[in-house]
């Protein structure tokens, strides 16, 4: 069995190394999906998702071969006049990134202030079970959101 601090901390590494750490880059699992995964003794990850602009996908984690933890998220460019791909995904990167390393943690409850915009990530819940929203803001106006949920698996 593992705790949920062992989770959380598989769950911030494995987010580090493929998404934020552009690493980890898989075959595609299903036609036109992009996958990353990451993998450390018992435990096994996999980002699949769809799209670029306005994506969706689905996070997973196996231990010992069984699904425990998964997450969905579905994001898009609200306003394109005022964000694009590039500088959103800029904005992301590193707002997670200091999410993950400084505050060792993937759950909201911080805003990040970047040249491009600010990034705003606000949840509920814990990693058991959680739901939340991310948005950048850029001059005032809301250009970009991504909402999430998820939580632990049982059989």
């Amino acid at each position: 069995m593992f705790s949920i601090e062992e989770l959380t901390a598989f769950i911030v590494e494995a987010k580090s190394k493929t998404y934020i750490g552009d690493g980890g880059a898989l075959p595609a699992n299903r036609p036109g999906s992009r996958d990353v995964g990451h993998q450390r003794g018992a435990w096994r990850y996999l980002d699949s998702y769809f799209g670029g602009t306005d994506f969706a996908g689905q996070e997973a984690v196996w231990h010992d071969g069984k699904p425990r933890w998964a997450m969905n998220y579905f994001g898009r460019i609200t306003r394109p006049d005022l964000i694009d791909a590039r500088r959103a995904g800029a904005v992301i990167k590193a707002a997670l990134q200091t999410m993950y390393h400084e505050k060792r943690h993937f759950l909201g409850g911080m805003e990040y202030q970047h040249a491009y915009g600010c990034n705003i990530d606000s949840s509920r819940g814990g990693t058991k079970h959680f739901s939340g929203r991310e948005v950048i803001f850029v001059d005032g106006e809301e250009a970009y959101e991504l909402d999430y949920r998820g939580g632990l698996i049982f059989p």
